[in-house]
């Protein structure tokens, strides 16, 4: 077995905020930090140990905060710098962290720096962003600069008339992306970068850093899709040629640098924090890219880049080849259980000897919610495979992030709502591409769209995004105003405050499930049992002296399942598991599992 390298930030489990639909303080409809500051003791209660929050920075919301307009300061929707350092203050006197979202592979086109680039040739941040000059047909027709396809629809250029040229914008137009091959433009980064962690902020989530590359000349990629005039271009922009040289320049003079401290900002409890050398959490987003060689880069302790990425496997696991991580994958494909414990096996055993290090999750704010995907959320099974789903990512070797709701069983919104309740953008542009595209092919305007509106219901981002359900008055508790987004229509019996009154709810699992997370050492190996299974997801995590043996039923059937494979687990002791009766007893030869059963067993 490899040398354990020990960190704080490897053991801890972080929860992410999305903080327009967490809580909302001042009764306008959308959440804010003050509402966050009243959950606090909630979330420590929880037994998590690190608030993420998705982005709060000033924006004019075209992508939900994602397009930022101004680094250093905080959007007046969620409250203001001092909410801010009131927030981080009750979080560090609870002994938990804060780590921010850093979306620097583009900007809002409303940030001062967009402002200026557009605003002529010569001006000196017009070489911040990617600009070109337009290409003619032979109908001398002005055509983007090339084929490339926006993420969200679309071609990745927008013309600007002030300056007879086009910018690129991987995602919306409204989100014009910085050219990172201008140092000037990474010393600005750097910049923000420090201006929060001198604030006292505990590490990055970083937004789509794998893309902030793009191949020399942005040539024209392969034509893949004749019936599309733009294709997608992910071999020009992802991991790019020069994507490793600026992250490790990121860490040499942010991240592994000593930082003097601004304790002015806070009193003289949170100034101890501060005034200690810090140690980040830093993970990466990393969509697109689907080899483990390829993601290991950004991680590997030699490289000195990032300490974990996000691997986007599993939860694409019920994509189509048309379906792309970040682009409203709405086309759904069914699975099988093999495929997830493929998937597994992969990650966490991926270069164990050399330090790699996994980040653990199956929800956030872009993907629909996992009870709906990957576990059963009819009434007879929901809690039950909530449950499960719980056990599978508390036992596995990584860093454990939990998404807000995901933690009460929270799942996808009816099929009965309409497009019009559908807030995000990838989903209408998708909407809207398929509706044109079908219009056209049948020559008409009443077309069958029930289709996509069923992948919609099963995928689309929108159902991560539904505000928290707090208790049973009116919206669920989160707001005593008109939320900004509908809340799911269960939330009268599913809330955090029934759950907190229940000892069998899944909220009550979760406590306990994170509890014995802590109480056992998560660095032990992962060995897959039964890889063929289509029901019983198991294996074994071992660590010296110390091993459990994991059993999952990934069905409503009850399954037994033989020891034959690991005999010396026969007579461990019952560790946990999702259902009331704990009094399971040791191992047998064959154990019987009930629907949606998971145990573990320590020996």
């Amino acid at each position: 077995m490899p040398e354990i390298v020990r960190a704080w930030w490897k053991e801890a489990s972080v929860y992410q905020i999305y903080p327009a639909s967490f809580a909302d303080s001042n009764g306008d409809g959308i959440g804010d930090l003050n509402g966050i500051l009243s959950k606090l003791d909630y979330l420590k209660d929880l037994g998590v140990d690190v608030l993420w929050l998705s982005p709060i920075y000033p924006s004019p919301l075209a992508d939900m905060g994602y397009d930022i307009s101004d680094y250093r300061d905080i959007d007046p929707r969620y409250g203001t710098l001092e909410d801010w350092d009131n927030l981080l203050k009750g979080v560090h006197e609870r002994g938990l962290k804060l780590m921010m979202d850093l979306v620097v592979n583009h900007t809002s086109d409303e940030h001062k720096w967009f402002q200026e680039s557009r605003s002529s040739k010569t001006n000196p941040k017009r070489d911040w962003y990617i600009w070109r000059p337009p290409r003619y047909d032979a109908d001398g027709n002005r055509r983007p600069p090339n084929n490339w396809k926006s993420i969200f629809e679309g071609s990745a250029w927008e013309y600007d008339e002030t300056t007879d040229e086009y910018y690129l914008h991987l995602y919306l137009d409204k989100q014009p992306d910085l050219n990172w091959d201008n140092p000037d433009v990474r010393e600005a980064v750097w910049g923000a970068m420090n201006f929060w962690i001198e604030r006292g902020c505990d590490g990055f989530r970083m937004d789509v850093i794998n893309l902030i590359s793009k191949v020399p000349g942005l040539p024209d990629v392969p034509v893949t899709d004749p019936t599309q005039e733009f294709q997608m271009a992910s071999p020009m922009f992802v991991n790019g040629p020069r994507v490793h040289e600026y992250i490790q320049e990121m860490n040499r003079l942010v991240l592994s640098s000593k930082h003097p401290k601004h304790v002015a900002y806070c009193s003289s409890a949170h100034a101890a924090h501060l005034t200690a050398e810090h140690d980040l959490i830093t993970v990466g987003e990393a969509p697109f890219t689907h080899t483990p060689a390829g993601l290991a880069e950004f991680v590997l302790p030699a490289n000195k880049e990032l300490n974990m990425v996000f691997q986007f496997q599993i939860v694409e696991i019920d994509n189509t080849d048309e379906g792309i991580a970040g682009s409203a994958p709405l086309v759904y494909r069914h699975w099988k259980l093999p495929e997830l414990k493929a998937i597994v096996n992969r990650w966490q055993n991926l270069h164990r000897d050399d330090g790699f290090w996994n980040a653990i999750f199956i929800e956030n704010h872009d993907q629909a919610r996992s009870v709906s995907r990957y576990g059963d959320d009819s009434p007879a099974w929901r809690a039950r495979s909530a449950a499960l789903l719980a056990l599978l990512q508390t036992t596995q070797a990584g860093t454990l992030y939990v998404y807000q709701g995901e933690e009460i069983g929270t799942k996808n919104f009816p099929a009965s709502w309409a497009l019009e309740e559908y807030q995000d953008v990838a989903t209408q542009n998708y909407h809207k591409r398929v509706l044109s595209q079908r219009k056209a092919e049948q020559g008409r305007e009443d077309v069958d769209m029930s289709d996509v509106l069923h992948g919609c219901q099963r995928k689309a981002r929108d159902h991560a995004r539904t505000p928290v359900q707090w208790n049973a008055t009116a919206h669920g508790g989160f707001t005593t105003g008109k939320p900004w987004m509908r809340v799911n229509d269960d939330y009268t019996e599913w809330n955090v405050d029934a759950q907190l009154k229940d000892p069998n709810s899944v909220l009550a699992f979760w406590k306990r499930a994170l509890g014995v997370r802590k109480q056992n050492d998560i660095y032990g190996d992962f060995v897959l049992l039964s890889a063929d299974d289509e029901k019983v997801f198991a294996y074994t995590r071992t660590l010296d002296e110390s091993s459990v043996l994991v059993l999952l039923n990934f069905s409503s059937e009850e399954v037994e399942y033989s020891l034959a494979p690991v005999p010396q687990f026969i007579g461990s002791r019952f560790l946990i598991g999702n259902y009331a009766d704990e009094s399971a007893g040791a191992a047998t030869g064959e154990i019987k599992l009930r629907g949606w059963e998971g145990r573990v067993y320590r020996k």
